[in-house]
């Protein structure tokens, strides 16, 4: 029997946890639904992630405002994906922060992912006609922006570590409170969706870029908050390995000459027993077998995903 498209089975709501992690520093986690965060200034609020609609998003902001009142002004994206930004407008924030190529990506395609996400998730994209339009951002940076807090709150790095789930991913440190915001280049105990990513940078340079802030939380783009050095560990290790067991069993069959579709079954045989029963797994390995396939072919930059795309590379590898 064919397995359902990507995530379009998953209709049942998912718990949402709030979580303090610091004083005035929040997550809000939901049984591996994408995690979302913020951060208290001296008299503004910095957030993380913007969600899928601004519906969904408004939700969120009302559990946020049972614990503070202070305006956004900063709304910090990780990356261009749909599920993470389009719910932007919710916000009302004086910036919407990324990384300059985060833009340059939205441009590019931002419209052919907004398509494609909504219908691979659409219990993710709920009021989705409450979205106004592509979500821009206004602020953007190279390498590195510091926000001061105010007060004695210290100060938030925002910073890009290389290539890892697309091209422009960054994260959001705290280094007085060691409590990190790394978006989806960690997950915890939730499978990777690589089909827009770099992988051997991202499982090499980038991860060790992160590793080495020595976080004593994180918070990934889903999964639960590791809290702990060792857990922290624990997330980026099984981010890595995942990624690596990924391009060690695909350029193997590529070596041999074999097919896209050996490599997905080999992959898949690799993967499942760990991580078979984490969320999204099953919907995102088709497409991140596909992307390391073009990888490891040559292929520099993730081809744009669509609709039909997204349906040609299921029949092939999933059916």
């Amino acid at each position: 029997m064919a397995k359902p498209f990507a995530s379009s089975a998953d209709v049942e709501a998912k718990e949402q946890t709030l979580e303090l992690l610091a004083d005035g520093v929040y997550a809000l986690t939901a049984e591996g639904d994408p995690n979302i965060g913020a951060i208290e200034g001296e008299d503004f609020l910095v957030c993380f992630e913007a969600l899928a609609t601004p519906v969904v998003a408004a939700r969120w902001l009302a559990i946020l405002r049972e614990h503070t009142d202070k305006p956004v002004r900063y709304l910090v994206l990780s990356h261009y994906h749909a599920v993470r930004v389009l719910g932007a407008s919710a916000f009302d924030a004086e910036a919407i922060v990324a990384h300059e190529i985060t833009r340059e990506l939205v441009a590019e395609r931002g419209a052919q992912d907004w398509e494609s996400e909504f219908a691979r998730m659409p219990r993710l994209a709920e009021g989705a006609d409450s979205v106004p339009g592509l979500t821009w951002p206004t602020l953007t940076f190279a390498d590195r922006m510091t926000i001061d807090l105010g007060g004695d709150r210290g100060e938030l790095v925002l910073q890009y570590h290389g290539r890892g789930h697309t091209e422009g991913d960054i994260t959001a440190w705290l280094p007085r409170h060691r409590i990190l915001f790394a978006g989806d280049l960690v997950e915890a105990q939730a499978a990777l969706y690589t089909g827009d990513a770099s992988h051997r940078d991202w499982a090499t340079t980038t991860l060790d870029r992160i590793e080495a802030l020595g976080a004593d939380q994180l918070v990934g783009g889903r999964g639960g908050v590791s809290r702990g050095p060792a857990e922290v560990s624990a997330a980026i290790a099984q981010t890595r390995r995942f990624l690596q067991v990924m391009i060690d069993r695909v350029g193997a069959v590529q070596q041999r000459g074999g097919t896209l579709k050996e490599a997905f079954e080999t992959t898949h045989a690799a993967l499942v027993d760990d991580y078979g029963r984490w969320p999204i797994f099953e919907h995102c390995l088709p497409f991140d077998v596909s992307r390391l396939w073009d990888e490891l072919s040559g292929v520099e930059r993730p081809i744009i995903w669509t609709s039909e795309r997204d349906q040609e590379v299921w029949a092939q590898l999933q059916d």
